[in-house]
């Protein structure tokens, strides 16, 4: 039986839409629909149409909506403290970032920086790279030095602040605020010999360049359209960074925090190759819902750059944020949600696969970070004809859709939405 569009644009969605646009600056384009409450995996309009959502805030709500530990959590810290200023520490704060230490199983010594986001866990990072990049001989001016360079790679994404836009491939958000921060470059992503080059490129003379201080990269390229590095080519970059004493800085933004099926992606050795990072970015899903971001820099060298003064942020790790981690992190381990997001990640590429439908090309992902390969690119009428039948997936690319879904999905929502796209026509417009 077909399953037929129900979850139209009611009146009050278009009520409040109108509203939105008078009163909001249009980063973000026209909302799709105005959200009103959720629980679980599900979420509710203004005018109570239900939606199976399988983006969970872009790979935020790692707990789905309304989880009564998150809830709990943040209801209990709220009626003692939700913020205080970084001349004074939390208990929250203090807890959290040992966790996450533990979690990521970095050596003694290793620090966390919290910040709101994964643009600022990333600005963290390359300010931290630069002043690493100071302390390298090549780097040093009164030798005849040349500053040091930060490599990203093309099609990566790690913010939109000025900072991580210089670190952004994506030329379209990048070009109206050239010229952004000097002494970033990028190195075509996968291919090991133009990395290699832009190793080699270092050294003295009129064409000779400056050392480099840091590789910056996501081992699954998300907003690329869910594409993952490969392990061989990640393997050998480390050791491009070891031999030449740089810094490998794994962006873990989207990949973090169980989205892959382990706590962070470069701990799945067909992503990393069993490599090991200087730092890891995260955000996203570690608050549950909650804006929260940072970096950990793995042993005490590397983070003791950072001196008093060096960085900061009103915000960072204030004590409601960090409960709300705590529950999050807390509640993945005691329901097994890394078990579940590998589950139900195989079951969604293998589901949609096995469907029949000639629209769907190939899978690839890992854990509950995934995408779809379109026969052609007809992304965003896909998405919104899921979307009428009360599916919410991404467009993340024109030939792909991506779902991110909350960590806690289960076999039925699964099934759910392999039962919706299975019905998606062929003939679907072009982006």
């Amino acid at each position: 039986m077909a399953i037929t569009a129900t979850e139209q644009l009611g009146p009050q969605d278009s009520k409040w839409i109108g509203e939105y646009r008078d009163v909001h600056m249009n980063v973000f384009g026209t909302p799709l629909r105005v959200m009103d409450h959720g629980k679980g995996a599900h979420i509710w309009d203004v005018d109570g149409n239900e939606y199976l959502d399988f983006l969970g805030g872009i790979a935020v709500n790692a707990l789905g909506y309304a989880h009564p530990a998150w809830v709990k959590a943040v209801s209990e810290q709220a009626a003692k403290v939700a913020h205080t200023s970084n001349y004074f520490a939390t208990q929250p704060q203090i807890e959290l970032a040992a966790e996450l230490v533990k979690l990521a199983g970095a050596p003694e010594g290793s620090h966390v920086y919290f910040g709101n986001s994964g643009a600022e866990g990333n600005e963290a990072a390359l300010k931290l790279a630069k002043l690493y990049g100071r302390t390298l001989h090549g780097a040093l001016p009164d030798l005849g030095g040349k500053p040091a360079r930060i490599l990203a790679l093309t099609h990566g994404f790690h913010g939109r602040t000025l900072g991580a836009l210089s670190a952004t491939w994506k030329p379209v958000i990048r070009k109206p605020f050239e010229p952004l921060v000097p002494g970033i470059e990028f190195v075509e992503a996968g291919n090991i010999q133009a990395m290699r080059d832009a190793f080699a490129a270092t050294g003295k003379g009129e064409y000779g360049k400056g050392p480099v201080a840091a590789v910056i990269m996501e081992l699954i390229q998300g907003e690329a359209g869910v594409r993952p590095l490969g392990a061989d080519y990640v393997r050998q970059v480390r050791e491009l960074t070891r031999k030449h004493n740089a810094l490998l800085i794994i962006d873990e933004v989207q990949t973090g925090i169980g989205r892959t099926g382990k706590w962070f992606a470069f701990q799945r050795e067909d992503l990393s190759g069993g490599i090991v990072p200087d730092a890891v970015t995260f955000a996203k899903g570690v608050a549950g819902g909650f804006p929260m971001g940072g970096l950990i820099a793995f042993g005490s060298k590397l983070s003791g750059l950072f001196t008093p003064g060096s960085h900061g942020s009103t915000f960072a790790g204030n004590p409601l944020g960090a409960a709300a981690a705590l529950a999050t992190l807390k509640t993945i381990q005691d329901e097994n949600l890394l078990q579940n997001a590998e589950q139900r990640g195989e079951q969604l590429r293998e589901g949609l696969l096995k469907t029949g439908n000639p629209l769907y090309v190939s899978t690839r992902g890992r854990g509950l970070l995934d995408a779809v390969e379109l026969a052609h690119p007809c992304s965003h009428a896909l998405a919104n004809w899921a979307l009428e039948r009360g599916l919410i997936v991404n467009a993340v690319a024109p030939d792909a859709l991506r779902f991110a879904p909350p960590l806690i999905v289960t076999e039925q929502d699964v099934d759910q939405l392999i039962a919706v796209l299975a019905q998606a026509p062929t003939d679907l417009k072009n982006d």
